[in-house]
């Protein structure tokens, strides 16, 4: 092959209005990409611009849903549209959601890894900022939801992840959705 046509772009792959590679595929509940023409659920849109409540509030609402790789996006727009101060904050609660994804499909180091990492962003955020509860967030109880999710998951305790069963409740309504 020259190294002219190595450097040409495949056009045969799926692009967005910018150029950009973009997976069209159908996607499952948890972000797994389906087979062509497969139902999937809808995409969560990228880079919409949200106030910090709407993001909390549709980001719980995906995972209450069981869709936390969706959720892990809302979170991902806020971190990169958000203040500058709050990025931490926003990046360690994504990286929640892609923990709680990765449980979820049965990767138990992905997962456990994620979850305690995101745990870590947020409770350094939070320290840093001496702020438990921006938002209407209560930090305390993510973090220690996702430790114990961690732990559970690790040790085999949690068995197979239900996503939706095992959501964390973002405000301090309690630590799952159902329980």
């Amino acid at each position: 092959m020259s190294s002219t046509s190595s450097q040409r772009p495949d056009r045969s792959r799926d692009r967005d209005g910018e150029g950009r590679a973009r997976n069209a595929r159908p996607r499952d509940g948890l972000g797994r990409p389906l087979p062509h023409g497969a139902q999937g659920v809808p995409r969560q849109p990228e880079g919409v611009v949200r106030t910090p409540a709407e993001t909390v509030e549709e980001a719980q609402a995906l995972l209450d849903a069981g869709r936390p790789f969706h959720a892990h996006e809302v979170f991902e727009d806020a971190w990169k549209s958000g203040p500058r101060a709050e990025r931490g904050l926003w990046r360690g609660l994504a990286q929640l959601a892609v923990g709680l994804t990765h449980a979820a499909r049965g990767n138990v180091t992905g997962g456990a890894r994620l979850l305690r990492r995101g745990a870590g962003a947020v409770e350094e955020w939070s320290a840093l900022t001496g702020q438990g509860g921006p938002h209407g967030l209560d930090l305390a109880r993510v973090v220690a939801w996702a430790r114990e999710l961690a732990d559970a998951v690790e040790d085999g305790s949690a068995g197979i992840v239900d996503a939706a069963g095992r959501a964390p409740r973002l405000r301090g309504e309690g630590l799952s959705a159902h329980g």
